[in-house]
């Protein structure tokens, strides 16, 4: 790895060596010796060890305090990979793969990055050679481990909240009004908690929504305020119909908490009586029906829940406007719409333009290679295992045939009626064998690859035509986290969702 300088003296040049270091939580951190200090401690002394190679330690330090390595959303890693590009770095040392990533994809663009300026990569607990395609191929594999760590760690921790919350514990979220969190527990706060029960009553006298916000902001009521443990402040805005619905619909007031699709009891005290809780939720459904009581029907909008403001943050509700016989669709930014447009420059967009946009991405993510090469896999898999069920189901079938046959000579003893029952066993048996036979048979013959997939891909337009609008939208909710929509540059920004390609490419391979 080391540079000659060229000089015909053999020394090496010097190779400036970056150590990054990274903990997924700040637990510790506060230490005087804590994990980020072993881990650069450790790289200190491996680049001390190749001083005779020229290597060189930067005095700068990119430590990631408090990061998972899920994705690439962590300042100091930023910070280096803009010195990589500026040509300050020539080696980036850590003490395990997974501190600089935990994602394949995520490591993959690392690597482009240091081999297009010239930077290698160092582990120190795990040696191996990135320049040769085996230690590429010992790279990956210790990326898929540290991938699939994280997502059992993941698998783990939330089974561990579906477990607390079945046995009617609290496992954290936005902090309703009228509770507080005393050691990880809800506890009544008085004051909110009669505020609540006042915005219930209103509602069951006949209160519209709408009216309750109004009241509220008469009275300069706001919805829960609260600091998290690094004392960043949440909340204390002024009531909206969005937090008077989640409210209303609040299981947690009655004393109750979902768990895994269920409700259950719950352990923390009550603010709302079980009776008046349950004619709110009835009196919620009976307006969702009714077109007269104060809610309007939902519109036809493929993106609700998923688009965001990119400007604001805030969520992006579907809306219309009409002219004559003709109704035009959009989604508005609540924060705009709420704020009068202070603070934030988004005020609509067509809603048709930007699900094309959404709708084109999708159709350009269906037939990128990762995507056509998970879905041919899928499908070899389960043309694998559909022969294999049907080979097990021929050769029963061929047993129950050869069994009947052998009863026929003692059958004949036994009267006409059983001779004829075994014959007509024998002659559904036989058929069923032949069609479960030709059916192995086109099995064996199909080649689930690439090509053939994307071929079959290619009717996404077809198949998108035929849908309902629900079942776009389902498809859409599947596979993307969310959509955010940036009004300065109109431009849309798609997240997608890593757990919900897995299932569209297995719906895809049916």
């Amino acid at each position: 790895m080391a540079k000659s300088n060229g000089g015909g003296t053999g020394a090496p040049m010097p190779i400036r060596c970056a150590i990054y270091t990274r903990k997924s939580t700040d637990e510790g951190l506060n230490q005087d010796f804590n994990s980020l200090d072993a881990q650069r401690d450790a790289g200190e002394a491996y680049i001390r060890s190749q001083t005779g190679e020229g290597w060189t330690l930067l005095p700068d330090k990119y430590d990631d305090g408090g990061f998972t390595g899920a994705n690439m959303e962590r300042p100091a890693l930023r910070r280096l990979m803009s010195d990589i590009q500026a040509k300050k770095v020539d080696c980036v040392v850590v003490y395990k793969v997974d501190r600089l990533s935990r994602s394949i994809r995520d490591f993959g663009r690392i690597m482009e990055i240091l081999e297009k300026h010239g930077s290698t990569f160092v582990s120190v607990t795990q040696q191996f050679n990135t320049t040769s395609s085996l230690g590429r191929l010992t790279l990956n594999i210790l990326l898929s481990f540290a991938q699939f760590e994280r997502e059992i760690i993941s698998e783990r921790t939330r089974d561990k909240q579906i477990l607390a919350r079945k046995r009617g514990k609290w496992t954290g979220g936005h902090l309703p009004l009228g509770y507080d969190l005393a050691d990880g527990c809800l506890i009544v706060n008085e004051e909110e908690a009669a505020r609540v029960r006042q915005i219930f009553e209103w509602y069951l006298e006949g209160q519209t929504v709408f009216g309750i916000v109004t009241k509220c902001g008469d009275l300069g009521w706001l919805n829960k305020q609260w600091a998290t443990k690094e004392g960043k402040m949440f909340g204390g805005h002024p009531m909206r119909k969005c937090h008077i619905y989640t409210m209303l619909a609040n299981p947690l007031y009655a004393a109750r908490i979902r768990a895994d699709g269920e409700i259950v009891a719950a352990a923390h005290p009550r603010i709302i009586d079980d009776n008046a809780f349950d004619l709110v939720q009835q009196k919620l459904k009976e307006n969702t029906r009714n077109p007269g009581g104060g809610h309007r029907a939902k519109l036809d909008a493929l993106l609700r829940g998923l688009l965001y403001c990119a400007c604001c943050g805030s969520a992006m509700s579907p809306s219309y406007s009409s002219s004559k016989n003709r109704r035009y669709r959009y989604y508005v930014c609540l924060r705009a719409m709420q704020k009068k447009g202070d603070g934030c420059t988004t005020r609509a967009v067509s809603a048709p333009v930007v699900e094309e946009a959404v709708v084109e991405s999708v159709r350009r993510f269906a037939m990128t290679p990762e995507v056509v090469e998970a879905t041919a896999r899928v499908a070899r898999q389960r043309l694998i295992e559909e022969l294999s069920r049907r080979r097990e189901e021929l050769k029963a079938t061929n047993v129950r045939v050869r069994n009947s046959k052998s009863q026929i000579a003692r059958a004949r003893n036994s009267g006409a009626e059983r001779e004829a029952a075994l014959r007509d066993a024998i002659a559904q048996g036989e058929a069923k064998a032949e069609t479960l036979r030709a059916a192995v048979v086109q099995g064996e013959r199909m080649r689930f690859d690439d090509r053939m997939v994307r071929q079959h891909l290619l009717t996404f337009d077809d198949l998108w035509k035929v849908m309902t609008v629900e079942e776009q939208a389902r498809l859409l909710r599947q596979i993307i986290e969310r959509v955010g929509y940036d009004a300065r540059g109109d431009k849309v920004k798609i997240t997608y969702n890593s757990s919900g390609i897995s299932e569209f490419c297995k719906g895809a391979a049916k």
